[in-house]
């Protein structure tokens, strides 16, 4: 067993989990494409569909809710004592624990595992098989092994297409969920050696062309790396939960298997994924249960991979776990649900995040992972209309919305440490001007006076066009024509005569206490219900 230090909140995540550019700047892009918008609306809409009638099925889903989260708390609360633990229960059925606090760790770790066991080809290179594994997407490894001369081949169909378009996963559970099934068949005839010419755009016609594919693939390549769903740290058992069953055969063809695991994917005992098998595939793919769940424990004489390691990744998720309010994102199970009723996420789709973790769970995940200081991901919590879909959808009830605030009050706060108080940018102008404003009832009654001017002055249709930084809201969205008065003055004017009326009795009652102190009587007793006699309450008992 490896003597292991945990917790190092100073190392930040690396690898792909960083904007290459702002995210309004990329979504002001992704906007203007009107086939991923389509594509986008079809499958998110289908998917939240499923998954509504689900739910729908189950009378405890929030008790289920509830108990996924204290689950994971726990897993957070426990995690040093839970990663040691499984280490001990892995290395006893045969397995080999290696730990990365980063991506490079990570990455070097795993390539010289590959040299060790996999066969030179004759073009002097190597092959490696992959399960669908979002952690080996966050540490560039596919990148990294091809620098390196080995060529891993996605074996889920979705990374397939992804990897064959030479384009990037833009969504968590759905990588390709920005294409259509026409844009499919283009890529499959052009980065398939062996698809048929006349392949159709059927989804069966090509699931089987990526079926024969790969096929030769899973019979002779010697090593297989995959991710994780779940580790049991009771046992040292890893779980891979899939759709198509490609990760099945991952992880049990090969002679070698590498699964690259962040630590925060634990749990206690067995028992405990009985919750999650049920939240799991209802919030991702709206399913009762997964069609393939695989669970492997070290190694078994004669049975699947003869060499089984896991990387423990760190890459950042000690730097959350330090986070008191962050933390709760290290819950997540990677189900998806939360983009999948975005309705940011569905008109930009993921590539505008930069980060592989799209959508609401990415706009607080990355900075945690690489730090809030970062300034490639400063944008990301801005990313949201802030509507708490996403918690309500969240299996494991991470407050999503809470944490987008939060991350923007923490971006304001370093940027005001590093360039002062003053505002430098329109934004910055008129959000410190609102603030002034807002924060006092007189100078809002003051701005209210000009509402009938500025309905005057304004297009009945209404205001589609403003100079400077509102113009990149009304690019999308027309403003409303002003009211003619503000609600402060319509419930001034409704309710006038009654305020009168209060005035006037507050004032007779001011009056009439300074009359008595004059006059040097006891002052009357405030006005109050009056007693009731006691031949009252004889009446009403009789």
């Amino acid at each position: 067993m490896s003597t292991t230090f945990i917790g190092m909140p100073t190392v930040p995540g690396t690898g792909n989990l960083f904007e290459r550019a702002p995210f309004p700047q990329v979504a002001q892009h992704e906007l203007g494409n009107v086939q991923l918008r389509t594509n986008l609306t079809k499958a998110t809409t289908a998917i939240r569909t499923k998954r509504a009638a689900r739910v729908a099925e189950l009378g405890d889903w929030e008790d289920l809710r509830d108990s996924g989260a204290a689950a994971k708390d726990v897993v957070l609360a426990r995690l040093p004592e839970l990663l040691t633990q499984f280490e001990a229960a892995f290395t006893a059925a045969g397995g080999t624990v290696h730990w990365a606090r980063d991506a490079q760790e990570a990455n070097a770790i795993v390539r010289g595992l590959v040299e060790d066991s996999a066969p030179l080809n004759e073009d002097g290179r190597r092959e490696v098989i992959k399960v669908k594994s979002m952690a080996t997407q966050e540490i560039g490894l596919n990148e990294y092994l091809e620098d390196h001369d080995i060529d891993a081949y996605e074996t889920d169909l979705a990374e397939l297409i992804v990897q064959l378009g030479h384009d990037k996963p833009s969504h968590i559970l759905v990588p390709a969920i920005h294409r259509n099934r026409h844009e499919i068949r283009q890529i499959f005839l052009r980065g398939m050696e062996d698809a048929d010419p006349n392949l159709g755009t059927e989804p069966r016609e090509l699931a089987e062309a990526s079926r024969k594919h790969l096929r030769k693939k899973f019979l002779t390549t010697k090593v297989a790396i995959s991710g994780a769903n779940f580790g049991i740290a009771e046992t040292g058992t890893l779980s891979v939960v899939e759709s198509e069953g490609n990760g099945r055969m991952c992880v049990t063809l090969p002679e070698t298997l590498i699964t690259v695991m962040g630590i925060e994917k634990l749990l206690p005992t067995i028992d405990d994924l009985g919750v999650f098998m049920q939240l799991l595939p209802r919030s991702s793919t709206g399913e009762r249960m997964n069609p393939y769940s695989s669970f492997w424990t070290g190694v078994t004489p004669g049975d699947g991979p003869r060499n089984v390691h896991v990387v423990l990744l760190d890459n950042g998720r000690t730097r959350a776990l330090a986070d008191q309010h962050g933390r709760q994102a290290l819950r997540c199970i990677r189900c998806s649900a939360c983009m999948n009723v975005c309705p940011v996420y569905e008109r930009t789709g993921g590539h505008a995040y930069g980060s592989v973790y799209p959508g609401p769970i990415g706009a607080i995940l990355t900075p945690l992972l690489t730090g809030t200081d970062a300034e490639e991901n400063s944008t990301l919590p801005y990313a949201s209309s802030l509507c708490g879909a996403c918690f309500d959808a969240c299996p494991v009830k991470i407050d999503i919305p809470q944490m987008l605030v939060r991350l923007r009050n923490e971006g304001n706060v370093v940027k005001e440490s590093e360039h002062g108080r003053l505002p430098k940018t329109q934004l910055d102008v008129a959000l410190t001007g609102a603030s002034w404003l807002m924060s006092d009832g007189r100078r809002m009654a003051l701005m209210e006076k000009g509402l009938p001017l500025a309905k005057l002055l304004s297009p009945k249709a209404g205001i589609r066009s403003l100079p400077g930084i509102a113009g990149a809201w009304t690019s999308s969205r027309t403003i409303p024509r002003p009211p003619r008065q503000s609600f402060r003055s319509w419930w001034s004017a409704e309710h006038r005569e009654e305020a009168r009326e209060e005035r006037r009795e507050a004032r007779d009652r001011a009056q009439f206490r300074r009359f008595e102190a004059r006059s040097g009587a006891e002052p009357a007793p405030e006005a109050g219900p009056a007693p009731r006699s006691e031949n009252q309450h004889e009446t009403k008992e009789s």
